[in-house]
Order: C-alpha cells, then sequence, then structure tokens
C-alpha cells in the first residue's frame, strides 16, 4: 500500500501500543502475552498474597489494582472465545488460591485446595471475564457518544450507506453499536450487556 510517498507492506500481525493486532479473529497469542507479564506482577507480590500477616481485602485490593491491569491491559479489541475465557478464569483462580490459601476438610481434617465454587463464594467481585465484558461495553458506549464527527465511529463502524460494517468486532456476533443503540433505545442500558 502507497500513501504520498511511503510504502507500507501487509503483514499478518503487528504490535501498537503493546498490544499484539492481527488479521485473524483469534485473540489466543494476545491473552498469552498479556498473561506473561501478569504472571510476572503475580510472582513478585506473591509472598505478600500468602502473608498471614494481611487481611484478605488488602490481597485482593493487590490483586485488583496491581496484578489485573497488568493482565487486562488493551482488552477493549478481545473477541474471546470460550476457551480464552477458560484460560483467563484458570489465572485468577491461581491468583485467588493464593490469596484465600488452604482449607481445611471437615471430615478427613487434611487441608485440601479451595474448589472454584468456594472461590467464587469467597471473591465477592466479578471475576475477569465479567469485568472484561462489562468494560467492553462501556468502552463502546463511550465510542457510541463520540459521534460521528470526532472520526472514531467512522473508522470502528465502518461505511453506513454502503452497508459495509466490521462485523468481527462485535460482542457475540452482534455489531456493538447495533446493539448499544437498540438496549438505549428501549432503555434498559446496565453496562453489563
Amino acid at each position: 500500500m502507497r500513501i504520498d510517498n511511503s510504502t507500507f507492506e501487509r503483514v499478518e500481525e503487528f504490535k501498537y501500543l503493546g498490544t499484539t493486532l492481527t488479521n485473524q479473529k483469534s485473540i489466543a497469542e494476545e491473552i498469552k502475552s498479556r498473561l506473561w507479564p501478569g504472571n510476572a506482577c503475580y510472582h513478585t507480590v506473591q509472598n505478600l498474597l500468602s502473608s498471614r500477616l494481611l487481611y484478605k481485602n488488602l490481597k485482593i485490593k493487590i490483586y485488583r489494582n496491581i496484578i489485573l491491569p497488568v493482565v487486562l491491559y488493551g482488552f477493549e479489541n478481545w473477541s474471546m472465545i470460550l476457551r480464552e475465557e477458560r484460560k483467563l478464569r484458570v489465572y485468577e483462580n491461581i491468583v485467588l488460591r493464593r490469596i484465600f490459601g488452604l482449607r481445611r476438610d471437615e471430615v478427613t481434617g487434611e487441608w485440601r485446595r479451595l474448589h472454584n465454587e468456594e472461590l467464587n463464594d469467597l471473591y465477592l467481585s466479578p471475576n475477569i471475564v465479567l469485568v472484561i465484558k462489562s468494560r467492553r461495553m462501556r468502552w463502546a458506549g463511550h465510542v457510541a457518544r463520540m459521534g460521528e464527527e470526532r472520526g472514531c465511529i467512522g473508522s470502528w463502524w465502518g461505511n453506513r450507506r454502503e452497508g459495509v460494517h466490521w462485523g468481527e468486532l462485535g460482542v457475540d456476533g452482534w455489531i456493538i453499536l447495533e446493539w448499544i443503540s437498540r438496549r438505549w433505545d428501549v432503555g434498559i442500558w446496565n453496562g453489563l450487556g
């Protein structure tokens, strides 16, 4: 592609502002590349997370304010399938098991790991997948409120008059802006979708 006097080659993927963008619909490599610095951050604070001197709510704040932003950097363009959601949930459960520690079994008296259901009951905040979905909807609403004169919707949405839309950027197979406008029209927008 040529623009003015510059030539740009077509590539399969490139890194932009720390996020790897590809021409495929799969986001698995991007999630893997975000989990790597998340693991580095987790291993840096794992002694704090397993300490008996800190309260559990302080450990959860460390997770939500230090580790989670590292993992979720650039998540607005993630189009996840169930496999990627499962990877993120497994990662979150590893961190939560470190925070909440072991539990003594009432029957045998032995120490055991917490089950996923027990982690969900103890961790009262929304899980990582719900955080991603709600923040993506908030971001999409922000873009929708910008208006067409700002140019953001035109590049994100496509050409409305010719009916060319970027369906890959939708949520659950629907164009995000169409979905938001329908939800706003009926007045049941709640930010979570």
